[in-house]
């Protein structure tokens, strides 16, 4: 196992929009949609959402909406989105803005709160920078056994956070992880990631993470967050390509 690497003293708190209030107002506000996103492959409508005074953007995307795939089971990717938030809270990074499961027009789905973007922030530099809030999406990426990583999934904020969205096809049994943030691979882990995986490891196991995990997926698709858990504070580093598919997603924006 290699030593974890150090790293820089300052960066970025997660934002506090959980706390804010979010969840409630996704879980029980009045949807409405607005419009749908054309360029997104499965069914993904922008709403709005209001409880009482609250008001918030949102995208909602649901299951009978969800194009079917060869390699994930019919009708789970809204459950992977949900569970790639929970993992995303237990981190404490806060890399998947809130995220619900609930009914709405087009039946039950997933609703997640919209972030609106620093739109200066230059996309293709900052996928191939060492930022080290992007390194931190790069291990959760590994964790969630992400399959399509792709650039535009970053979402930057003025506050220099990152968000990261669209894990739709996250938490596969087998071994499928495509992303365009390889710059790290074979380095060691960062000291905070370490911390990190060791607690994400013992909620897997024995804690409100694993039973809600249990909820959202199967259990091999459980037992196998754990076991990549488990190998990347095995071996201390970042995950190389594998050999077997293409490591990169296309397109890669």
């Amino acid at each position: 196992m290699s030593a974890p690497e150090s790293e820089p003293a300052v960066r970025p708190s997660p934002p506090s929009v959980v706390h804010d209030g979010a969840l409630e107002l996704l879980r029980d506000g009045r949807l409405e949609v607005a419009g749908r996103l054309v360029e997104a492959t499965n069914m993904t409508l922008y709403c709005s959402i209001a409880l009482g005074e609250r008001t918030a953007a949102c995208v909602y995307k649901p299951v009978r909406g969800e194009r079917p795939l060869w390699d994930f089971p019919d009708g789970t990717l809204a459950a992977r989105e949900v569970a790639a938030f929970e993992v995303s809270e237990a981190t404490g990074w806060g890399i998947v803005p809130p995220t619900v499961y609930r009914d709405g027009p087009f039946g039950p789905g997933m609703c997640q709160l919209w972030i609106d973007t620093e739109r200066e922030i230059d996309l293709m530099r900052l996928v191939r920078s060492r930022n080290p809030v992007v390194r931190r999406m790069a291990v959760f990426d590994a964790v969630v056994n992400n399959a399509d990583r792709k650039g535009g999934h970053l979402l930057p904020m003025p506050s220099g956070h990152v968000y990261g969205v669209d894990h739709g096809v996250c938490f596969s049994a087998e071994d499928k992880l495509r992303t365009v943030l390889w710059q790290w691979r074979g380095k060691p882990l960062a000291r905070e990631a370490v911390t990190m995986l060791a607690k994400l490891e013992r909620e897997i196991e024995d804690g409100a993470l694993g039973r809600r995990l249990r909820e959202l997926l199967t259990l091999a698709e459980v037992e196998a967050t754990w076991s990549r858990v488990r190998r990347l504070l095995d071996t201390g580093v970042h995950p190389y390509p594998s050999e077997d598919w293409p490591a990169i997603p296309w397109p890669p924006i």
